[in-house]
């Protein structure tokens, strides 16, 4: 996780470097900061708890998660970005009642390349923190956690302002410490989006 702290933190430094010309204005920079907003569904996200006794047991859940986002495009092919979600679960298993709700806070990195303004393929990954919320036969218990996720996506140019933000991507969210045990949350997500451009 480290490893991948300091790689985008390399990424950002240079492209920012990058979009700095002492000469001209080489890109058009009029519409690169925007805002918004992400349905989640999850595929498979996984409540792994195991007790100190060793009794463990993993809950896979198909539900939704919200988000939104707020980025700026540093290069036609960087963008960096905040993404904040929420998603939880509430499920009884061996006549136990389980409970979490996970919000989390990434600071996302983006390589993209645009086809003739139609559409742009990308890749990413993203660092965070998350709270995680989880109560287990009534105990509840908290913990904020370093999370970390990788993503693959298609933003396709509706208009001069609006996109459309369809991808998958995989999300460890971290773990949170019971009175007798602990549980791990990790998610792999499809997501719709809607993104909005500023500027003249």
């Amino acid at each position: 996780m480290k490893k991948l702290v300091i790689v985008l933190f390399v990424l950002i430094s240079g492209a920012a470097g990058a979009h700095e010309c002492p000469v001209c204005d080489c890109r058009n920079t009029s519409r690169d900061s925007y805002a918004g907003v992400r349905l989640y569904v999850n595929q498979h996200s996984s409540y792994s708890y195991k007790n100190d006794a060793g009794w463990r047991q993993k809950y896979l859940d198909n539900g939704l998660g919200f988000g939104t986002t707020m980025g700026n495009n540093l290069t036609d092919y960087l963008r960096v970005e905040y993404e904040t979600l929420y998603m939880g679960a509430q499920y009884s298993k061996d006549d136990t009642n389980f409970e979490y709700d996970i919000w989390a806070n990434m600071l996302n990195v983006y390589a993209l390349y645009e086809f003739d303004n139609a559409f742009a393929p990308y890749v990413g990954g993203g660092v965070g923190l998350s709270g995680i919320w989880g109560e287990v036969a009534g105990h509840l218990d908290n913990a904020f956690d370093l999370s970390g996720q990788v993503m693959v996506g298609v933003l396709f140019r509706l208009n001069a302002r609006i996109d459309l933000d369809l991808g998958f991507k995989y999300v460890y969210f971290g773990q949170v410490d019971h009175d007798n045990g602990s549980t791990d949350v990790d998610a792999t997500q499809v997501y719709l989006g809607a993104v909005y451009k500023f500027g003249l």
